[in-house]
């Protein structure tokens, strides 16, 4: 899952911070946060793992997988925020934002130094309301080409990501409460 699903996924502010900073640190500088920032990166984890292991997002990554191989699961991510911004109204969730930002802000001393570079950009640009538009996704996607090593920034995502949007958001339907069940069992 991308950004705003493991915002939503977090059940406390620690949790949200641990599961935010998480792709950003070590496991082995985990034991220097406080418990609830660490039970956070646990949820992180936790959430990769199962979405990794999920049957619907197998097969979601079949649609990505032709033109970009090993990243399709990054945009599966990204794609399953679209999905998860319009569970809300554009108000609600440009409320569950700006406490998202300003709960990250509240505990700046634990954001990992690019964590914080990155959360500049993200609360700027507010990446987390804009996961319900499509420009936002295609912002979002683009970020992914930019960063990626190994594939052409030029490559059409987006276009696929248009062209399978009702069966991206059928696997989504089947995945999403799968995930949410998860994390309150283990994590509520």
């Amino acid at each position: 899952m991308n950004y705003l699903a493991h915002s939503i996924l977090s059940f406390s502010d620690g949790q949200l911070v641990g599961n935010m900073i998480a792709d950003f640190i070590r496991n082995n500088e985990r034991e220097n946060f406080p418990s609830g920032i660490q039970e956070g990166i646990r949820l992180h984890r936790a959430i990769d793992t199962f979405t990794d292991s999920h049957p619907a997002v197998s097969e979601a990554k079949k649609i990505f997988s032709p033109l970009v191989r090993l990243y399709s699961g990054a945009f599966v991510d990204v794609a399953f925020d679209y999905f998860v911004a319009h569970f809300y109204t554009g108000q609600e969730l440009k409320n569950h934002s700006k406490k998202t930002y300003q709960t990250l802000w509240e505990n700046e001393k634990w954001l990992p130094k690019n964590y914080r570079q990155m959360l500049i950009k993200m609360e700027k640009d507010d990446w987390l309301s804009n996961y319900r538009e499509d420009w936002g996704i295609k912002f979002s996607m683009q970020n992914v080409l930019n960063k990626a090593k190994y594939l052409d920034e030029n490559l059409p995502v987006f276009d696929i990501f248009l062209q399978n949007k009702p069966q991206l958001q059928a696997y989504f339907d089947l995945f999403f409460p799968d995930i949410l069940d998860y994390c309150k069992i283990n994590f509520d």
